[in-house]
């Protein structure tokens, strides 16, 4: 499996010729790996997905999908992985995408309600009916990854991680090596602002409030202009760059790209052509050390009977 993968969030059928052009790029370029969720747009990128998909043989792509998630307007309000549900949830997946099974299912989130061993055994369940190929993890803590994996083996784990996102390094990469789980990284631009556009200022990239607040926007800034000038030094993009040492730091790791243009997704593959000397991993990772760069810390979303509790 190529170690980038295609994030399917932004597909839906205001893009849906861009989208299916852009799996048929993936696929032309080995990416098997396409994530979605049955929450994304409302379930029309399951859609969408599945009608890019249609015209490849089955056994040529790997789909892993997230469940649970509970949308509004504004994000999500809560997360219905109710084990009893869950049977539900995937039936509905599968008729969006026009498949008969799937690759990895996932809850997007935990709820106190409810155990770990609940809501991984139904999908297990789903497994041993050959409707899910494996299970996967996603937004939980090490502890509920490892009472997860002694229910069933788990496949990948996914969570956020990049150059101005790296908590992960404290607890969950430590455990899923000890546990011989690859990680599924996602947000590896830190919403945009590892970008070229970000370091020169001509782009204002959307920033999560709970994530970065506006007035630490400068310093940080600063420090992706010096990865910039390390980019520049090596003929690739700030994107690039960042997404180069992530997957080097952990040749365990696969990284998701988001994205709907098939020209977006062929420079992101340029990441895995560039090769960072022992210098310069140490230089960049010092430059983007833990509590450098002020924000990026997504808090803990805590829900109780499908309702959001708490943030932080």
């Amino acid at each position: 499996m190529k170690r980038i993968g295609l994030g399917c969030m932004g597909m839906a059928r205001r893009n849906e010729e861009n989208s299916i052009r852009t799996v048929d790029t993936a696929l032309d370029h080995g990416v098997t790996m396409f994530n979605t969720g049955e929450f994304y747009n409302g379930g029309e990128s399951e859609i969408v997905l599945g009608n890019a998909l249609r015209q490849h043989p089955r056994d040529k792509y790997f789909v892993s999908v997230k469940f649970g998630a509970l949308p509004s307007a504004r994000g999500l309000y809560g997360a219905d992985v109710n084990p009893f549900n869950v049977r539900a949830h995937l039936i509905y997946s599968l008729g969006r995408l026009g498949l008969d099974y799937v690759d990895l299912y996932e809850p997007a989130r935990m709820d106190d309600a409810y155990s770990v061993e609940e809501v991984i055994g139904a999908v297990n369940d789903l497994v041993k009916e050959g409707l899910v190929r494996h299970v996967g993890m996603t937004e939980t803590t090490a502890e509920e990854l490892r009472r997860g994996n002694k229910v069933c083996p788990i496949k990948f784990f996914e969570k956020e991680y990049s150059l101005l996102s790296r908590q992960m390094e404290k607890e969950d990469l430590p455990t899923c090596r000890e546990l011989g789980i690859p990680v599924v990284a996602y947000g590896l631009l830190g919403h945009g602002l590892l970008t070229d556009g970000f370091a020169t200022g001509e782009t204002t990239p959307h920033i999560l409030p709970f994530l970065f607040r506006p007035e630490d926007m400068e310093d940080n800034r600063a420090i992706v202009t010096k990865l910039k000038e390390i980019a520049d030094g090596k003929g690739c993009s700030t994107g690039n760059l960042a997404v180069a040492w992530v997957l080097q730091k952990n040749p365990d790791m696969l990284a998701i790209v988001g994205t709907t243009h098939p020209g977006h997704l062929e420079d992101a593959l340029k990441a895995l052509e560039i090769t960072l000397t022992e210098e310069e991993m140490l230089t960049i990772g010092e430059l983007f050390a833990p509590g450098n760069v002020k924000g990026g810390v997504l808090p803990k979303m805590t829900y109780s009977n499908g309702r959001l509790l708490r943030i932080g």
